[in-house]
Parts: structure tokens; sequence; C-alpha cells
């Protein structure tokens, strides 16, 4: 190796870092924490992007337009930092220490870091060049762009062969179901994972990912994929065994994608003269240095402790060590952190260290359900107490405790760590010097000093440490480790709702339930402070309140509670005016009732439009309007659809067994079912509901807070997903399951949110919290929810069957009740307005008298706005 050696930093260096990958951005990063002093850095990156984690690249299955970038963007604007996109370099010259790029650009540097990265592993065989490879943000949009127009062309699910079984392989097959398509994965291998698993944790993940849909078809060797005279995928032929003997078989297939690995791209370095190892990559020592002067090697492309490697935590690793070495430093790489773990459709997996148990006389301490499709083992040296490995298959709740801990003794019996086999291992300290998170090699100690130092939020802290900022895996050790540094600290992670209330939401919403408190002022009286709420505990309180069964949302001083919609019942438009959203259960509708809304629609002068959500919206209603419309709707049947709400807003369903020629359920039927029982109900935030009749999830159901797709053999369940800014897939809550089960399981689930979810957080929020606090918040569910662990799943029943019971119409109440009614009055005051029609109403008045007493008090009620001495007040103007 080259005895490369740091340039005094204080005459300034040009460095130059061709790859705009992870391993690229950790080194800028690493550097600029350093200081940069009069250095410069360079990027040539061949992307058009800016460095983005390659990790997450399956989430662009679920949101082709997510942000995948690294870290803060801002990071390449400082002074002495520059990113040059779309830069590919061609030539190296390492005797003049140039670089030349393909645009014909010439950068000359003092020090060069290679972190080129590596590209896909492709295979000869015929036809390769109709196949698809998973690595980069063009790939995967390839990937989206083609399922898309084959589904559009063949009129069904497009049929995947997705070739290799490990990470990349199965990340390809998720992206692949939740495209609509099917997926099979062919691996030479006997099981999956196989460079992460053991052969019994290999074979349950084999079989769970059966049950998620997949056509997992292991020992199978691809020799060519078959086109048409179109240059179309039409099928793949497959070898059951490695040797010419073994016989060949045919799938059909519409798309192909590899996932086989990848390979160093180190033809730059080849052509300059560089000692590369034969299967490739760059060979550097322990420093990153390689057989080339003042010329650095990192990430994918390097070659080091004998192998090159391709995870996120090594490539990390040795962008640190380079930039300590740049600053006059010693750091060498010794090892590398290799544990993975894996959440698929909700199939938890995980595994660390020596799985093979490879090391001389290490014992294995096992348990195994394979009925349940749960594998546990720990594997320990010989002294029986060190742990050294851990593979985790169906239930990984003991991973995040244990993998710290790898190459210590554990303070008690490793089958005490078996928590699927009812194992009750002890709360551990863990020691400074363990590695909380592998990825970025965060220690424990790191995270403890960063809590006393005031960064007391895992916010603060992954911004601070950058821990949890990749996988994401350690956050949940990381929340613990927070709350029990504060604790020492005789500090509390606070829950407080707001300064009023020192209760969390979900405390405060156990204690109005167990007083029977109706008020605000109670409740402020009873459990907080002060003489009024505040813009977060007044709509909290309101929410909270209004989910009590029988509660209509605005009286008894509840209106003044609300934000804007829910006060009006109706969505406050950027006119000021409102819309108006019937409930259409299913998105059934008969002909008389579309007549209605089309003479409302016209009668008024109202823009109309089918939403989204299956249903009929009209916009542009003032709000002296709004009841008269209504009344025309109630009385044609139709209910509030509570778009406005925090509330169940509507049950998507697709055609289903009724009408669609793939449908095996009646989705329509489902989804009316479960909208009309759930309607009205009040919640944290707003949620929906889907309902597709088969696999191919026409209703997105895999994408709600509550999601039910049909099988033959009943319903698979879906739990925490949501669209928006932030999405998340659903998650894999129960299959198979029967009709009335499944909408057990529906009441529970969204009873148990009302009663522990934050204030204004959605379904997908709640779930990564619950993930945090419990290590898997699925598992926590059907341990409540199915297992009634906490002997609560009665009480949840009766508390959904009370609020089904109690359920009124919100619009079809206000108009029965002239003191409801006189909300919508332009002014509470005005002489000639009438309670008995809005359209009677008058918005200008040319008599104005003072407000008295009593109207005053009903403006403060919310029942309406006041004119006072000649000036409007607006409905929403009293708080």
């Amino acid at each position: 190796m080259s005895e490369t050696t740091a340039q005094d930093i204080s005459t300034g260096r040009r460095i130059l870092v061709i790859g705009g990958g992870p391993a690229a951005h950790r080194f800028v990063q690493s550097m600029l924490k350093r200081g940069l002093g009069q250095d410069t850095i360079t990027v040539l990156s061949e992307e058009p992007w800016t460095p983005y984690d390659r990790v997450a690249l399956e989430k662009l299955f679920v949101d082709a337009e997510r942000d995948l970038t690294l870290g803060d963007p801002q990071m390449w604007q400082t002074p002495g930092i520059e990113l040059r996109s779309g830069q590919r370099a061609a030539e190296l010259d390492v005797k003049a220490r140039t670089v030349l790029t393909r645009s014909g650009e010439t950068f000359a540097y003092d020090e060069l870091v290679l972190a080129t990265g590596s590209n896909a592993a492709t295979l000869n065989i015929p036809g390769a060049h109709r196949v698809h490879v998973f690595r980069t943000i063009d790939d995967v949009r390839g990937i989206v762009a083609e399922v898309e127009q084959l589904k559009q062309k063949l009129g069904r699910a497009p049929r995947g062969v997705v070739v290799g079984g490990g990470l990349l392989g199965l990340e390809a097959a998720a992206g692949l179901l939740h495209l609509g398509a099917e997926a099979t994965i062919l691996d030479v291998a006997e099981f999956l994972l196989c460079t992460q698993m053991d052969r019994e944790g290999g074979l349950a993940v084999n079989s769970l990912m059966r049950e998620q849909g997949l056509d997992v078809q292991c020992s199978s060797y691809i020799q060519g994929v078959e086109l048409d005279e179109q240059e179309n995928v039409i099928g793949v032929n497959v070898a059951d065994g490695p040797g010419p003997e073994a016989a060949v078989r045919r799938l059909e297939a519409d798309i192909v994608i590899l996932g086989v690995g990848i390979r160093p791209r180190s033809g730059l370095a080849r052509r300059s003269g560089f000692h590369l190892d034969p299967r490739g990559g760059v060979v550097v020592d322990e420093a990153c240095r390689t057989s080339v002067a003042h010329v650095w090697a990192i990430g994918e492309v390097a070659h080091i402790l004998g192998q090159t490697w391709g995870l996120v935590g090594p490539a990390n690793k040795m962008a640190e060590v380079v930039a300590d070495r740049l600053h006059g430093g010693d750091g060498e790489v010794s090892g590398f952190d290799t544990s993975t773990r894996l959440k698929f459709a909700g199939v938890d997996v995980a595994s660390f260290g020596d799985v093979y148990a490879t090391t001389p006389g290490a014992i294995e301490v096992d348990y195994s359900d394979p009925v349940a499709g749960i594998y546990q083992k720990l594997v320990v040296a010989e002294d029986r107490e060190t742990l050294i490995g851990g593979v985790f298959v169906g239930n990984a709740e003991p991973y995040d405790a244990l993998r710290p801990l790898q190459g210590r003794p554990l303070p008690a019996e490793p089958a005490r760590y078996l928590s699927a086999a009812g194992g009750d291992a002890p709360e551990t300290e863990l020691p400074d010097d363990a590695i909380l998170c592998s990825c970025n090699g965060v220690p424990f100690g790191e995270i403890r000093q960063a809590v006393r130092d005031g960064h007391q939020s895992v916010p603060e802290l992954k911004k601070c440490t950058d821990a949890g900022t990749q996988c994401g895996s350690c956050v949940p050790m990381m929340h613990k480790t927070l709350e029990k540094t504060m604790a020492e600290m005789g500090l509390t992670v606070s829950k407080a709702l707001c300064e009023h209330f020192e209760l969390s939401r979900a405390e405060l919403y156990a204690a109005v339930r167990a007083t029977g408190i109706r008020t605000f002022p109670e409740a402020l009286e009873r459990f907080g402070r002060g003489q009024d709420g505040c813009a977060i505990c007044k709509p909290t309180m309101a929410s909270i309140l209004a989910s009590q069964p029988h509660a209509y949302v605005l009286d008894e001083g509840r209106g003044t509670l609300q934000d804007t919609n829910d006060r009006n019942l109706g969505n406050m438009q950027k006119d000021g005016t409102y819309s108006v959203v019937p409930r259409i259960p299913g998105g059934e509708i008969t002909p008389e009732k579309l007549a209605v809304i089309a003479e409302v629609g016209h009668e008024y002068g109202l823009y109309t439009k089918i939403t989204g959500a299956q249903r009929i919206g009209l916009y542009g209603a003032r709000l002296e309007e709004l009841p008269a419309i209504w009344k025309r709707f109630v009385d044609a049947g139709f209910e509030s659809g509570q778009a406005y709400g925090k509330s169940l807003r509507n049950v998507k369903s697709c055609l289903g067994s009724t009408w669609c020629r793939y449908g095996v359920q009646d989705s329509v039927g489902m989804g009316i079912r479960l909208e009309n029982r759930y309607r009205g109900l009040r919640s944290p935030h707003k949620f929906k509901i889907g309902s597709s009749g088969c696999a191919r999830d026409c209703a997105e159901s895999q994408s709600k807070d509550i999601g039910v797709m049909a099988t033959p053999e009943g319903w698979t369940l879906y739990l925490g997903g949501n669209g928006g800014a932030n999405p998340a897939h659903g998650r894999v809550f129960a299959e198979s399951v029967p009709e009335a089960e499944l909408v057990q399981y529906v009441d529970r689930y969204l009873m148990y949110y009302i009663r522990t979810a934050d204030k204004l957080q959605r379904t997908a929020r709640w779930l990564e919290d619950l993930d945090e606090e419990y290590g898997d918040g699925i598992v926590h569910l059907k341990a409540v929810l199915i297992d009634d662990s906490l002997g609560i799943c009665a009480d949840l029943e009766a508390d959904m069957q009370r609020q089904v019971e109690g359920y009124e119409d919100e619009w079809a109440a206000t108009l029965r009740d002239p003191q409801r009614l006189r909300r919508f009055r332009p002014f509470v005051n005005d002489p000639d307005a009438s309670d008995d029609s809005a359209r009677q109403y008058v918005l200008e008045r040319e008599q104005i008298r003072p407000a008295t007493p009593e109207e005053i008090a009903a403006a403060e009620d919310g029942t309406g706005p006041v004119l006072i001495s000649g000036t409007r007040i607006p409905v929403g103007a009293q708080g």
C-alpha cells in the first residue's frame, strides 16, 4: 500500500471525489464535521440527483416522487464544497493527478477518493437485454412505468419474475406486489436471504413469503428469457439444478428483474493500473489507501479485509476513516457490523454476527414454531455466555437489545432472550462503547451524552448524532435510551398535551371516559390549569368529547373548541365558501339520488366534482345556505360525508366479485358495511378504509389507514397505511379472516387507536410510535387485539357497539333543532333572519343594533356571529 500522508491542512488541498452515492455523502459530511479549513472538495456524480438513500429505494414503488435525499441538502451549498451532477469520470492520470470527464472537463486533485460504488450484477443469458435491474432511481422508475404499461396492455395483473432471493430481490418482489403485479422469486440457494439466515431461518422466511403472496422457487437456475417477435418478455426458462443434465421448465412472465448482487465499478482504477482483487474491487489497506499515492477508495468499490461490502454501515465506516486520515488521524478499519433487519409486508426478519455458528465451540440455542412461522436463534461462544450471533424470523423483538451485545457476555441465560418461547430477559444496561446505530457507527455513549447536552427528543438526537437516519431499525432502542437517560437525570420525556394539561392525549381520553366529564371547562378545572385553553388542547378536547357516545359534536360549548370546518359542518374553501359532500357508501348511488345532487348543484350554482373518495362534492355554498342544502339532501336519504371531520372519511372499494371477473369476494358489500358501521366515529385524525376484491388492489387498500383485501379463503387485513406528504404502506395484521372476525378486529383496532393515539396523529404515525415503544407495533397489536393480552377486547367491542348504536347524522340532528340552526345565521341578532329556512338569511342589513348580553353569550357558545355597534364579527372569531 502507498504511504500517503496528510498534507498540512492550512495550505489547502484540492480533494476530488469520484462518485455521488451514500459513501461520498458520508465522506463530505465527515470532512465538514472535522472542519474543512482551506481545503476544497469537489464531488463528481454521474447521476443527476443529489446523493440519495439507496437503502430506501423500495419506497419509490409506493410513492414515485418520494424524496430520498440524504441528510440536509444545504450541505452542498457550503463554501468549499461543490457537487457536479451528471459528470462521469472517463480517464484518470495518476502522475498528473487529474481526472477527465466524458464532457471534456479536467479536474486536478491533491487527494482523490474513489467512491464509484457498484453496478447491479447481470447474467449472460438469452434475452438479458430486456431484463430490469434494481439499483438506482431510474431503475425503479423504469420498473414502475413498465408494470403500468403492461397492466393497460394486458388487462390483467402482469406476471413478474425476480431473480435473486437476497435483500434486493425481496425488495423488488415487494415492489411488484405493491404495483399490482404477480411476483415469483427464483434463487439458486435452498432458501431466501442465504447470506443473512441459517437454513432453518431461511426456510421459515420461504414459508412466510409464500403467505404474503410471493411464489418462492428455490434451487432454481434461470437459463434464459423468452421474447416474442416484438421483443416483449413472454417467459423464462428455469433449470432445477446447476448442471447440464438438470431438467428445464418454462415459467410465463411479462417482466423480469435481476437482484443477483453487485459488481464493483472499478473500471477506471483498472485502466489506471491500480491493484485490484480478481473479483474486481480496488484493494485497500485498513486505512482505505489504494496502491496509488494520494488515492483512497471507500464503499462498494473497495476491497478491504478480504472482500467487498455491499452494506451502508461499512461504507460509512470507510468514509469516516479517510476523513480522519486527511485530518492527520490514525483511523483504521478493524471490522464491520453486518447486522441486517428487514420488514417485508409485515414479516420481521433480522440477523447479526455468526449466524452459521462457524466459530469453534459455538453453541446454538433456538426456538422454532413452523406453524406460526417463527424462528429465533442465539449463537454463544464456548463459554456459554458470550453472544456471537443471532437469527430472528417472524418475531424479531429481541434483536434491538441483543445486537449491541455481540461479543459481550449475556447478563442472563441465552434461552431467556428467546421471547417467542416465553423468555423473560432482564432489562440490560448497554455499555457506552456498544454500537446503537450500526449504519452510522454511533455508540450508546454518544446518544447518552447528547441527551445530557440537552438534545431530548428523537428528532433532535437524529440530527446531532446521525443515528437512526438511514435504515431506522435502531430508533426504538434510541427512544428507550433517551427515556432512561432522562430518568437518570431526574427528567422524563414530556407527554403533556400542552401548557394547560400535563396529561397526554391518551391519558386525557381515559380520564374523560372514566369521569363522564362533558365540557371543556370541567376538564380544565379537574385535570388542567389556567382560565382558558389553547389551539392545541381545545380541538383535542373537542375530539375527545365528541368521541363519547351520543354526544352531538357542537353542544355544551363544544362548538367554540372546534376549528372552522367542524364548527360549521363543512370544509371552508379558499374563497370563504363551503363544501357539501354527502356520504355515498361504496360509491353506490341511485339515479334518483343523482338527480337530487344535480338539482341542488344547479339551483345554488355550485361547482360539482367527483372526488377521489368515490363521492360527489359540491363547492361554493355560503354558510347561510348550508342548512337549506342539507335539508334537501337529508330528505332524499343522504347523510353527512364528514369531509370536514377528524373521523372516517370514506371506504373506497372496487367492483369486487359482483361485476369484476377477477374479484373473489364482495368488496362493495364489505365497503358499505364498514362505512355504515364507522360513519361519524370521531378519532384523533381522519382515517380512510379501502376494500379490494382481489390481490390486484384496485381500491388501493394497502395505502389506507385500514385496508381489507379479498382472497379465496377470506380477507387480508392491513393496518397503518396512509397517503399524504409522508406516505406509509399498510402492514399485514391478519390473513384469511372471515367477515365477522374481520369486523371484530377493526372494531378493536379503531377503539384502541382512539384511546391511545397522540393529538392529530394518523394511524401510520401511531403505529410507528408503537414500533419505537414495543419493537414491532404489529406484534404488539396482535397481542392486544387478537390474544387479548391486556384483557380489554370485550371493553373495546362494547365501546364500539355503543358508538354504532348511538350514531346520529350530524346534519339531520342540526336541522331538527332551531337552536342548533342559529349557528348558520349570518348574525345572531339579525332581526329579520328566520330559524326555519337558511334561504331567508340576509347577509347585509341596513338596520344594525348592538347585541344584547344574551346574544353575545350565544355567540360565545359558538351558535353564531354578532353585530356589535356596526362591526360584523364573523363565525369563528370567538376563538
